[in-house]
């Protein structure tokens, strides 16, 4: 038995009788505790006094911790911080001062797991992830003379993180001073946007998001700094680090290649521009709004390969698959697909082009904007400035003699109700909607005003996505589902059944996952399904119909996608609950 568990059978804060219930049940020695908190028999806070008063007390060390996956050490540290009485930061909420990584060698640094963080009159205020350790204390302050140091707790993963930004940003250090000389050497502001320096360091930030796998690049000035986040796996990272007075001229020479105005600094502006990394070609559409200390400039990667993706290779399930395809060869009707912002809509609808496009359809699209240019189909960009909105764009597309028709985004009933009487009139369309589910979307139509006869008339099939990352096969590792999760997903998995999780590695930046795949449900709107909703039936009742005829939802094909060991059940339950 671990030692925690150990101790609080000591001293009467569990029972004995409790411990040997869980164990009975053939739960893993090593994780009685989790399922003791869990089940509220001991809350995580009381848990959680009781190791910092051990940890104070000096009968445990502070890495005590690193066994207990379920245990947080920020929870931890931040309890020891207020009985130390000492101040606990959260690195990823506050503005440091990255001018005084450059006062102490990085080396240095890496040995005590300090960060500096600010100055003022009085002190230099620096990160530790062990308050206890002294040496590492004293040997700080031997490097910074003139000011006492002052102590601040945080946690070890993201000192460690923050360690690794400075070490980035010591690694473009000269091109940086190369920048500075340049702008410093040259009068003029277009001169300056010309200096070829600032060229090599959008090609430095271009090159590691691409390498890294990003989807979209953030370039944000802060107070200090000039920061670029990258988007990968749907979740935003921290790259760079540059001083404040690097982003002028890079903003300025990103507008330049997108042909935006770069003495506009008050309005929001959109453009693209298309440029060799590592040989390939990539197209990136940059988007500028004006924030508080300048304007944060957002681009998004278009990767043209994605643009011919097969939707079985998207990570469709071979039912779902079929079901999708079977509605794309329909002559006329509406397919629909749903979900969230960054779900993978229109990378699905890029696949349904593809499967559709050939010499004897005229396929046209309404796009805002125009993500991947395509072969075969004519795309239209929406332009609401000049009056040329969705609806308006498919008024003149229904003149222009199609066979197919792809809508970008359903965004209001006008839209809606042209896609549907295009729809009834022998045209095949595909668009998107913004709900939570396949069936839902069915009361969304009704509630923008459109009849529900002419609902059942033009639906051929809906399909709901979500995307999931995928585990790390470097580091994918077994992982003990806790007994409260199984019992109450008990109907959803098998008996014996396995789930993976990843450990963390360098292959897939200690996150445990490398890259994403769909989770779907696919509503085919049947002759049953069909009568209902021109009966204005309930959701219940669409259900019901729908899983008599074989309907999985979204969330039981993300706990299959969990069991084939494809994703974690963790990540399931955080997408798809």
């Amino acid at each position: 038995m671990d030692r925690i568990t150990s101790d609080l059978l000591a001293n009467g804060s569990i029972m004995k009788s409790q411990v040997d219930r869980l164990i009975a049940k053939g739960l893993d020695t090593n994780l009685v505790l989790r399922d003791i908190t869990i089940s509220g028999f001991m809350t995580m806070d009381r848990l959680i006094r009781f190791i910092v008063d051990k940890i104070q007390s000096g009968e445990y060390d502070l890495s005590i911790i690193e066994n207990y996956d379920y245990i947080q050490e920020k929870d931890v540290l931040v309890k020891l911080a207020q009985k130390l009485n000492i101040q606990f930061l959260d690195l990823d909420s506050i503005d440091m001062d990255y001018r005084l990584t450059e006062k102490i060698s990085l080396a240095q640094l890496k040995k005590y797991n300090a960060l500096p963080i600010s100055e003022d009159d009085l002190s230099i205020t620096i990160a530790f992830c062990d308050p206890f350790n002294i040496e590492a204390q004293e040997s700080i302050q031997r490097l910074f003379t003139r000011k006492p140091i002052k102590i601040a707790l945080a946690t070890k993963k993201q000192i460690e993180s923050y360690l690794f930004k400075v070490e980035l940003k010591d690694s473009v250090k000269g091109l940086v001073k190369k920048i500075r000389d340049e702008l410093n050497s040259i009068a003029s502001i277009e001169e300056q946007q010309e200096a070829s320096s600032i060229l090599l360091l959008i090609d430095i930030i271009l090159n590691a998001c691409i390498k890294g796998r990003a989807s979209d690049i953030h370039i944000e000035p802060t107070e200090k700094n000039c920061v670029v986040r990258t988007r990968i796996d749907g979740k935003l990272i921290e790259i760079f680090i540059f001083e404040k007075d690097i982003y002028p001229p890079l903003a300025s020479r990103l507008k330049l290649l997108a042909n935006l105005d770069i003495a506009e600094k008050r309005k929001p502006q959109d453009g693209r521009f298309s440029t060799l990394v590592n040989t390939k070609e990539y197209d990136f559409r940059i988007s500028t709004l004006p924030i508080l200390y300048g304007e944060s400039i957002v681009i998004r990667v278009l990767d043209k390969q994605k643009a011919l993706v097969k939707l079985e290779d998207a990570g469709m399930d071979s039912v779902s698959y079929h079901k999708f395809l079977k509605a794309l060869q329909t002559p006329y009707g509406i397919i629909l697909v749903t979900g969230p912002t960054g779900s993978g809509k229109t990378t699905t609808l890029y696949g349904a082009l593809n499967e559709l496009r050939n010499i004897e359809d005229k396929i046209i699209t309404v796009e805002d904007p125009v993500e991947y240019r395509m072969n075969l189909i004519q795309q239209v960009q929406v332009n609401p400035k000049v009056g040329l909105t969705f609806a308006a764009a498919l008024r003149s597309i229904l003149r222009q003699d199609p066979d197919k028709i792809m809508i970008g985004e359903i965004r209001d009933s006008e839209t809606l109700e042209i896609a549907i009487k295009a729809a009834l009139t022998g045209h095949l369309v595909i668009s998107t909607l913004h709900t939570n589910d396949s069936i839902s979307a069915i009361t969304r139509m009704i509630d923008m005003g459109v009849p529900p006869y002419l609902i059942s008339g033009s639906l051929v099939s809906i399909q709901a996505q979500r995307l999931v990352r995928k585990i790390c096969l470097n580091c994918k590792t077994e992982e003990k589902i806790s007994s409260s999760t199984i019992e109450e997903l008990g109907h959803l998995i098998p008996n014996n059944s396995k789930f993976y999780i990843g450990k963390g590695c360098k292959e897939c930046n200690e996150t445990g996952y490398i890259g994403r795949e769909m989770i779907c449900e696919v509503l085919v709107v049947n002759e049953k399904i069909s009568s209902l909703i021109a009966k204005g039936a309930s959701i219940e009742a669409l259900h019901a119909q729908a899983k008599e005829d074989g309907f999985i939802g979204i969330f039981e094909n993300g706990i299959n996608k969990a069991l084939n060991g494809v994703t974690s059940l963790e990540e399931i339950l955080r997408v798809a609950k």
